[in-house]
């Protein structure tokens, strides 16, 4: 613990890794049923930061008992829409005031830049929790006007029920507020999965959650793996819903383990976006923004700009320039100030990366830039990768690689580029680039993704849906379209 101690700065994190990492139950924090914990490291150093309670079947038992009766009989029942808007602002505040910390906590066990987890992951998480909160005075539904004589007739937007929420690790905190923020706007109660890479902010915002003054077994979080904790959760018959963010295999299995009681499921899923690169574009910020949309947390990312199609005539010059970029970004441990890119997430995450690349150039592709894992340092690095003279077919261009690498591919017509980006299982993001108004507009039709940025890449905002076509998904998050999946239409029809 002295490595670690020695890297955080704030007191809540030195004593938050100082102490055991229990899970959230019915408003008290408790030991696993088993006594069993698991650990989680820094994957900068590869060094142990902590053990964490490592859940079963019967803590998710427990912690779905706490969340139906909360739901059922509690006092979360008759809480107002403005109360529940009240104690989302206090949340969000209290993430304001404890932002370093979150920062810290979440840069030390998942490796990214503690500035982009403070101003990216944890700005992002704030704004999106005190925008749910304005929704929960704003769920109506309408009178209707029947055919039918001497009635009276109308709809009740009512929340879903116990949601079981299972998040992963590539952005824990924000993708926590994302899930939660809406259901609890709803009226929802929650069971949290958090991932088992990246369980310490999750529990960090359950304090928070218990400290704003949510009533106990609203907010339940149960640390563990997913066989053991995830599994049960999608499967069982007292969740009325789950949300599951993840990539598109496990996201199959969640879909299936739910059809025992047809609960609701909403789905946000792998990608391997396509971001087009016109000639006619500015060049210059197309390269950077191609850059930052592949690059950006280190590649980990669902919608991740992992091919790049760049029209013929300005290939050569826009691969070198994204090369130049590439080997230039500053890979160091995410606490490190000078840190543009940090590790992956695990020694399995840069197995996997390295073997795909790997996997890639014995099957003809070229390494323009990168190509290598980072040595000797003990944590998990992989630099920036440029992979040319792909073939369509090959396992780099068709498959989601979730890392730093980035496939470039020529093309000659828009009718061809569409048909190619288009030629994918995934659908959930797409870049265009181009100063033609009306091919921007022609493609970003034309593109079957849930996200087309034109000009930009990697723009969010919380009013802005974001979710999948195809095998990307099903649902949305943020915008309204979020907390609609956490609400369900009741018909009340009175003869009079």
């Amino acid at each position: 613990m002295a490595v670690v101690e020695g890297l955080a700065k704030t007191a809540l994190v030195q004593e938050l890794l100082s102490s055991p990492h229990q899970m959230l139950i019915n408003g008290e924090w408790v030991d696993s049923a088993s006594g069993k914990t698991f650990t989680t490291y820094n994957p900068s150093t590869g060094e142990e930061l902590g053990q964490v309670a490592e859940g079963s079947e019967e803590d998710v038992n427990r912690a779905v008992a706490a969340a139906r009766a909360a739901f059922d009989h509690g006092p979360w029942k008759e809480t107002t829409p403005s109360e529940r808007s009240r104690l989302l602002w206090k949340l969000a505040d209290l993430l304001e005031e404890n932002v370093q910390a979150f920062a810290e906590l979440e840069t030390l066990d998942n490796g990214k830049s503690v500035t982009i987890s403070e101003t990216v992951d944890m700005g992002l998480a704030i704004e999106h929790i005190r925008y749910m909160a304005g929704w929960a005075t704003k769920l109506d539904g309408k009178h209707l006007n029947l055919s039918i004589p001497d009635t009276h007739a109308y709809t009740r937007r009512e929340p879903i029920g116990v949601c079981g929420q299972i998040i992963p690790w590539n952005f824990p905190m924000l993708m926590a507020a994302w899930k939660i923020a809406p259901a609890m706007a709803a009226g929802c109660t929650v069971v949290l999965k958090p991932a088992e890479q990246t369980p310490l902010t999750a529990l960090l915002f359950g304090k928070m959650i218990q400290e704003a003054g949510f009533p106990p077994g609203v907010v339940n979080i149960v640390t563990g793996f997913g066989e053991a904790t995830g599994a049960p959760l999608a499967a069982h018959p007292d969740v009325d819903k789950v949300a599951f963010t993840g990539s598109t295999e496990v996201g199959k299995m969640i879909l299936t383990a739910s059809a025992g009681n047809l609960k609701k499921v909403t789905l946000e899923l792998g990608g391997k976006s396509p971001n087009v690169i016109f000639a006619d574009a500015n060049l210059e910020a197309a390269t950077g923004g191609a850059a930052n949309g592949i690059f950006f947390n280190h590649g980990q990312t669902c919608c991740a700009g992992s091919r790049v199609y760049i029209e013929k005539k300005s290939f050569d010059n826009v691969v070198g320039d994204m090369a130049n970029i590439a080997n230039n970004i500053k890979l160091a441990p995410g606490m490190d100030d000078s840190c543009e890119m940090g590790p992956l997430i695990s020694t399995e995450q840069l197995e996997r990366v390295s073997g795909m690349v790997d996997g890639g150039i014995k099957a003809g592709a070229t390494a323009a830039c990168g190509g290598e894992v980072v040595s000797g340092n003990g944590g998990y690095f992989y630099k920036p990768t440029i992979l040319v003279d792909t073939k369509p077919d090959m396992d780099v261009v068709v498959n989601e690689i979730f890392g730093p690498v980035v496939t470039a591919i020529p093309f000659e017509t828009t009718e061809d580029i569409i048909t190619e980006a288009n030629n994918s299982v995934y659908g959930l993001a797409a870049g265009v680039w181009t100063s033609d108004i009306s091919k921007a507009h022609k493609a970003a039709a034309a593109l079957r993704a849930g996200t087309v940025w034109v000009n930009c890449y990697n723009l969010f905002d919380n009013h802005m849906p974001f979710g999948g076509y195809k095998q990307s998904g099903i649902g949305r998050e943020m915008g309204v379209e979020a907390i609609e999946n956490y609400l369900q239409t009741k018909s009340v029809c009175v003869q009079l």
